[in-house]
């Protein structure tokens, strides 16, 4: 049988069986990371994501990632875990699908970036730092924005606000030149944008931030 992303199709049926029985139908490909495969199903008619190790990755990371989501559930920052487990030695996590786009590539609007200031803030506060908020392919933009995809975070000196206000203005990526672009953006604005985050850098809080992000 074919494999995909280094599991047999013979592997993916009978995982398909097994979360079948606990109530998760139609799971179909997603995408594919390093570490784990991204299967799309339905559990009680709403669309969830389940996210399966790797045979040929060594990272043993989703039963961590459920756990630390679960920890930060009621912060409402990413989707909680539904059901995490292993199969055959593999590790699998269940959560709900987050409709919209990668902030790559999605319309974003100034409550989006206000969300998203507030958001990484809240897992600065909590000492929880994401890893891979530079990325930009963890920040889902929809009727809100999300963050996602927990798999490289852990309780450590964190950085999720400075590296999302990067992302979004001060870096040299296509992601900054849009999103500039988007608001337009001067050269006064990141002059004040890098010092409000050198206050919040000195413990002086996001008010000030969050007040330059309003004249947007």
């Amino acid at each position: 049988m074919r494999t995909w992303s280094g599991i047999s199709g013979e592997l993916l049926e009978d995982f398909k069986g097994e979360m079948e029985r606990i109530g998760i139908r139609a799971i179909e490909p997603l995408s594919k990371g390093t570490s784990s495969v991204v299967l799309l199903g339905r559990l009680s008619g709403r669309k969830v994501v389940v996210k399966l190790q790797r045979p040929d990755s060594p990272r043993r990371n989703l039963l961590k990632e459920a756990a630390l989501t679960r920890a930060i559930e009621s912060f409402g920052i990413t989707p909680p875990p539904i059901q995490a487990g292993t199969f055959r030695g593999l590790e699998y996590l269940v959560r709900d699908f987050v409709e919209g786009e990668p902030i790559l590539t999605a319309r974003v609007r100034r409550g989006h970036v206000f969300e998203i200031a507030l958001k990484t803030a809240t897992l600065d506060r909590l000492r929880l730092d994401h890893g891979q908020i530079q990325g930009g392919k963890h920040i889902i933009i929809g009727r809100g924005a999300w963050i996602i995809d927990f798999e490289k975070a852990n309780w450590r000196k964190p950085k999720n606000l400075t590296s999302a206000m990067s992302m979004l203005f001060l870096g040299k990526n296509a992601v900054s030149l849009r999103i500039r672009g988007m608001f337009g953006v001067d050269g006064a604005f990141l002059e004040e944008l890098k010092r409000e985050l050198l206050n919040y850098k000195r413990g002086k809080g996001i008010s000030g931030l969050l007040g330059l992000l309003s004249t947007l």
